[in-house]
């Protein structure tokens, strides 16, 4: 058995068992990932996948189990490399984060500048997509942290590191009539086309249950991943924007106009999510305290020891 046939076994699953792509991310070809998956399931004397012809269709019962295990045994393997070169170059390494837009574009800035400065030797990777797509890229290795409001609660793989709460705002253009509102309420909200975030994005959910919990149906007529581009079409006069407090700058966002709306939905939560088995080298650490200055490593650790399976 090889770590190389183990981690072919991982991609496939990560990539829907289309081995074309899993070929295409481990830079080699396609028969050479089915024979060494044929080659461990011969080892291991059960059968994986099941196939239709050459094309692998499903996971086995027995299948899932096995992967499950060697997701951990590649998460060990590479806890090995994290924890030597830790001991040999303590300032050197990379720090892949997965994030949402809004994080990286309007929370993070200010934390991977002081970053920088105190760990030049570091390697940091930004990693974009969307809550679910971030999660799993740290339960898959490929990320070690991912930072999101959203969907991160539904990855029992990871532990969750609550970081800070945020509501949000409506954004206009100037002379708009909300303006002239004494207070913003959602029936008025309602009476309005409306841009805010996808479904999947930064605490949509949380718009979507106070409009609920007053009977109303809001008039969304486009969604983004991305609060720019939220903002880009208020100006155009499309709608009015639900995009999160954080993402709206007085300076740089001169031609629109933020009315406080924390009064009108329920706060959200940012946190952390790391892999329930990861080893955490120290600059891991320091980034997340500087992040989120309540979290620091003794209370890391704890988590991770509480939550290790």
């Amino acid at each position: 058995m090889k770590l190389r046939q183990l981690r072919y076994l991982c991609e496939a699953a990560n990539h829907q068992l289309n081995l074309s792509k899993t070929a295409q991310k481990l830079h080699t070809s396609q028969p050479a990932i089915s024979k060494q998956i044929q080659l461990l399931e011969e080892e291991l004397g059960v059968q994986i996948f099941i196939r239709n012809g050459k094309r692998i269709v499903q996971i086995t019962p027995p299948g899932l189990t096995i992967l499950h295990i060697a997701r951990k045994v590649l998460q060990e393997a590479e806890n090995l490399k994290k924890a030597a070169q830790e001991f040999t170059h303590e300032d050197k390494g990379t720090l892949t984060i997965a994030t949402t837009h809004t994080q990286a574009r309007y929370a993070l800035p200010p934390v991977i500048k002081r970053f920088t400065a105190i760990h030049p030797k570091v390697r940091l990777i930004l990693r974009q997509g969307s809550p679910t797509q971030i999660s799993a890229l740290v339960t898959s290795g490929e990320a070690d942290i991912a930072i999101a409001t959203e969907a991160i609660e539904h990855f029992h793989e990871l532990i969750m590191l609550p970081c800070y709460q945020w509501n949000r705002c409506i954004v206009v253009p100037p002379g708009h009539s909300l303006l002239q509102k004494k207070k913003l309420t959602l029936e008025a909200i309602s009476q309005h086309p409306i841009i805010t975030y996808d479904f999947a994005f930064t605490g949509r959910s949380k718009i979507n249950q106070a409009f609920e919990s007053k009977g109303l149906t809001p008039n969304v007529v486009l969604t983004a991943i991305d609060s720019d581009v939220i903002k880009t079409y208020v100006e155009l006069g499309l709608g009015i924007g639900i995009l999160a407090k954080m993402a709206f700058d007085p300076l740089r966002d001169k031609h629109l106009e933020a009315i406080d709306a924390s009064h009108l939905f329920e706060s959200s939560t940012t946190r952390i999510g790391i892999s329930r088995n990861s080893y955490l080298q120290g600059f891991v650490f320091d980034f997340i305290e500087m992040f989120a200055p309540h979290l620091n490593k003794n209370s890391i650790q704890e988590k991770l020891k509480q939550g290790a399976v």
